[in-house]
């Protein structure tokens, strides 16, 4: 980085005695500063000290797809600024238009947008119509949410309630009623003793179904690819029977796409990639790469056709606002975003530096008995980490701490599953930007190489 930084201290002081940080234990900060990051470049990231790092989790959650400091992307969101900043959603305005109409054409047999601000907001989004869908249509009846273990769809109550993480959920309760959870789909930590194991594993769900009565049951809610709960890509088969059970028993598929969305996997969306026709899709994070907030929910014409059923009952639309999904600055960055993502090929290479990417890990996985597993699909990659491979022991997790660590103290940040099941928090998280390149590929795996040998020394 050009220059020096200018004395900061104050605003250090600042951060340390006023912010309370996301996911974040302020004890360690009795006996350190907090790290302020003050810039970002491309894949580095410059804290108030002036050191670099290079960041392989894209913003610490799977955010900027695009990278840092994206001028385009600025300069639209305020020339958009400054013609017209927001309205609320019960009006339209350009950019909400267009970006709706480019994001549709990404999600074949999906017409509609709800513009949201965040995920958790747009799977709320979500469950209340598959809530109001039941009242309207199905007496009432088929109110039942399903989720998965290991999946998590957000930090509000209604989606802690479909939270399949124990420690996500704990101290949070109780939670509302109807969200009931079905078995995850984790081979490695395989639940049945199956060769097909991706069609077992989809049939426990419809054990789930037929235990809760099908009439019951409206809807169920899946990442695409697990992604907080340890990186989890299905099994071959896995997909393809849940689309045979749920366009059977009539329950609306809605996939959780804000982790996976907008190009992470190398696709535009994770389930594209194994043939799903999704009910509702609902995308963040990458949407707009950080640079504005937005969430949307994306939905087929035969479900905003429920809505339209009797015009002049004054309750039988979706009586819901997202205040905040008003704002003019997300869809004109995930516009701009959006034509990075085309104009610089970023699927291809996601899918070029991903395979690159899964044969780096594989060669350590190789050369370190502690890597016990290595999952994923494009630039989301994860290694559960082991104490014993024969037995699957999950390494402790403050082992796994200190591999996040040690490539810390050389200047690439990753990450690790966290407070998501007590003793199952081992699994390293990869997730660099999809403008990555083979020479930060092989920065980012020889420096956990390094790490990881430091366990076994």
């Amino acid at each position: 980085m050009d220059g020096q930084f200018n004395d900061i201290s104050a605003t250090v002081e600042a951060d340390r005695a006023h912010v309370w940080h996301h996911l974040f234990q302020h004890a360690a900060l009795d006996h350190r500063d907090p790290r302020i990051l003050v810039e970002g470049k491309g894949m580095t990231v410059w804290d108030q000290t002036g050191r670099d790092y290079l960041d392989a989790v894209s913003g610490g959650v799977w955010t900027v797809n695009v990278g840092y400091g994206r001028e385009s992307i600025a300069n639209a969101v305020r020339d958009q600024l400054l013609k017209m900043n927001y309205f609320a959603g019960s009006a339209g305005t350009i950019p909400a238009a267009q970006f709706a109409a480019r994001l549709v054409e990404k999600t074949p047999g999906l017409s509609r947008v709800f513009f949201a601000n965040s995920g958790s907001e747009a799977n709320e989004k979500a469950f209340k119509m598959v809530r109001q869908i039941a009242h309207k249509h199905h007496g009432g009846k088929k109110w039942k949410i399903l989720y998965r273990e290991r999946d998590y769809h957000g930090t509000s109550l209604g989606a802690m309630a479909a939270c399949g993480q124990e420690q996500r959920r704990d101290q949070y309760g109780p939670f509302p009623d109807g969200f009931v959870a079905v078995p995850h789909c984790l081979e490695y930590r395989a639940q049945w003793d199956d060769e097909d194991y991706g069609v077992r594993a989809a049939n426990a769900i419809e054990e789930i179904i037929l235990r809760e009565g099908p009439d019951t049951v409206g809807a169920i809610c899946l990442e695409p690819i697990t992604a907080g709960g340890g990186v989890i890509t299905p099994p071959p088969g896995y997909w393809e029977r849940v689309q045979e059970i749920c366009t059977k028993y009539d329950i609306l598929i809605h996939m959780d796409e804000v982790v996976c969305g907008m190009g992470r996997t190398g696709e535009w969306f994770g389930y594209q990639h194994y043939g799903i026709k999704p009910d509702f899709v609902t995308t963040a994070k990458g949407l707009a790469s950080g640079y504005a907030a937005i969430s949307c929910l994306i939905t087929t014409e035969e479900v905003f056709e429920k809505f339209r059923s009797d015009p002049d009952d004054p309750m039988s639309y979706f009586r819901d606002i997202s205040t905040f999904g008003g704002c003019t600055a997300g869809p004109a960055a995930a516009l701009e975003n959006m034509r990075i993502i085309e104009d610089e090929n970023l699927l291809a290479n996601t899918n070029a530096m991903g395979d690159l990417l899964m044969d780096r890990l594989m060669e350590l996985k190789d050369k370190h008995a502690v890597v016990g597993d290595v999952r994923g699909k494009g630039l989301f990659c994860g290694l559960e980490l082991v104490a014993d491979r024969a037995t699957k022991e999950p390494l402790d997790e403050k082992l796994c701490e200190a591999v996040v660590g040690a490539c810390d103290a050389e200047g690439v940040i990753i990450g690790k599953t966290s407070r998501s099941f007590k003793g199952f928090n081992n699994t390293l998280c990869l997730s660099p930007a999809l403008i990555v390149g083979p020479s930060e590929i092989t920065r980012i795996t020889e420096t956990i190489d390094r790490a990881l040998a430091k366990l076994s020394a």
